[in-house]
């Protein structure tokens, strides 16, 4: 038997095998002795273009260069257009307009996930929420390519898609999440399919969020749990908010129910006071909240959760598993598989991978502790497009912290919210960041709800529009 991890044909592995496939067949022509007569040539021009289509068609649109407009400018590449990509997208134009920006996803739109909470439990619609990044590669003056990232070739500095590949000067890697379903005691892949497809956490894949709406406005009684994963997940406070939000709902529709939170941390990680107060002002006869419920198991068949004490069983729920970074990391080489998420070797302050100043890794698959939030991303994306146009021109940024504002939907008809802002510092003496002048309000009201809504318009504005 062979070492498994040698043996697995990894995309990594498959891109490379092609591309030495496609380098052998053209370099075998490109290097004979001078010599050789232009006929000869010509004619083995012939044999490779034959030899590469007799090549599999994926294999084929791997060797060839993606239909875009030539550089006019050193390119920029951002895989990912969440919150991240999308304002790097924009501000490496506005701090380098001669940078050839390219922005790459495999969505056709952006749905946000900031204000789904609110959407869920119908204080806005859907068109709030959905916006063209079409409209924002225009009106910002970049190349927008609806594609799949397939691999990388750093030493070529390559990305391969299902459209070909792209040559980039820099690549900026914003791929966001995945699930860890393995650290709740999942590791079937059956099982896993099953999970995702029945009880969808709603943090990665805008179809979730759908599934989740109609799952809250259709339930009919009973126990629904939800949960708070443990480690570094997409926005803290929101698991506690979806819990407000599915109270209200089935307060509103006065559906007798009882929502189990299994919070997977030792306590509220956000907010605490003012969602503590929530829970047992608004929702006392809702939400049940369970600290320090380390989930180690799901029953599918018997609709159990299993924890380090007890089994729970459910009626219908919402699963959010722990997360780990994009395994696009790992395609790229650059995931730290020894870390729990998985995540970048990058330099804390200029984001660059280690040992490769032309490769950057945000949002959430970055590697420093901030708010996997979308105003961070959107913060720190201002501040390392910086980082990336001084670097063209041999110059520096100074480091400065990336904000997080947040703010928390906690009841409805009229929307209330609290908030909270903050930055972070490097603690010298504990060698980690931590939070930084706070401002924290987390008594809701109409005008925090509101401020939400306006805080949201705003970004998307910023990101999107002119």
């Amino acid at each position: 038997m062979g070492n498994k991890d040698n043996s697995r044909l990894t995309r990594r592995r498959f891109i490379k095998t092609a591309v030495a496939a496609g380098a052998i067949s053209s370099s075998t022509f490109t290097s004979r002795p001078d010599a050789a007569t232009n006929a000869g040539k010509n004619a083995a021009a012939s044999d490779a273009a034959t030899d590469n289509n007799a090549l599999p068609f994926s294999i084929r649109k791997l060797l060839n260069q993606a239909n875009l407009p030539k550089a006019a400018g050193a390119r920029v590449v951002i895989v990912g257009g969440g919150w991240s990509g999308l304002t790097m997208a924009k501000y490496l134009k506005l701090h380098n307009p001669a940078f050839d920006v390219v922005l790459i996803d495999k969505r056709p739109e952006f749905i946000s996930f900031p204000a789904s909470n609110s959407w869920l439990a119908d204080q806005i619609n859907l068109d709030f929420l959905t916006h063209s990044y079409i409209d924002a590669a225009k009106n910002h003056n970049y190349l927008f390519l609806n594609t799949t990232v397939l691999g990388f070739d750093r030493e070529a500095k390559k990305v391969f898609t299902n459209n070909g590949y792209i040559q980039y000067d820099y690549m900026v890697l914003a791929p966001g999440i995945e699930y860890d379903y393995s650290r709740i005691g999942i590791d079937d892949p059956v099982a896993q399919m099953q999970l995702y497809n029945d009880y969808p956490g709603g943090f990665v894949n805008s179809s979730e969020l759908i599934t989740i709406k109609r799952k809250l406005h259709t339930f009919k009684g009973g126990t629904f749990i939800l949960n708070v994963p443990n480690g570094r997940y997409r926005c803290t406070a929101a698991p506690y908010e979806r819990a407000c939000m599915a109270a209200a709902i089935f307060r509103k529709r006065k559906v007798k129910a009882k929502i189990l939170l299994l919070d997977m941390n030792a306590e509220i990680k956000i907010k605490k006071q003012g969602f503590e107060k929530a829970f047992a002002e608004l929702y006392g006869d809702y939400i049940n909240y369970m600290p320090s419920a380390e989930i180690s198991g799901v029953d599918l068949d018997e609709k159990t959760v299993s924890t380090d004490f007890d089994d729970y069983r459910f009626d219908d729920a919402i699963i959010y598993p722990p997360v780990r970074a994009s395994s696009l990391l790992e395609d790229a080489g650059i995931a730290n598989m020894k870390t729990a998420q998985k995540v970048a070797d990058t330099d804390p302050y200029k984001y660059h991978v280690i040992g490769d100043e032309h490769v950057y890794v945000t949002g959430d698959s970055r590697s420093q502790p901030f708010s996997k939030g979308g105003h961070t991303a959107n913060s720190e994306a201002q501040y390392v497009a910086e980082v990336i146009a001084a670097h063209a021109l041999g110059k520096e940024v100074r480091w400065r912290s990336p904000q997080t504002m947040c703010f928390s939907a906690v009841d409805i008809d009229p929307l209330e919210a609290m908030s909270i802002i903050t930055f972070y510092r490097f603690n010298e003496q504990k060698k980690e960041f931590e939070f930084d002048r706070t401002h924290m309000m987390e008594d809701w009201n109409t005008e925090g709800g509101q401020a939400s809504l306006a805080w949201a318009e705003g970004m998307y504005r910023d990101m999107f529009y002119k």
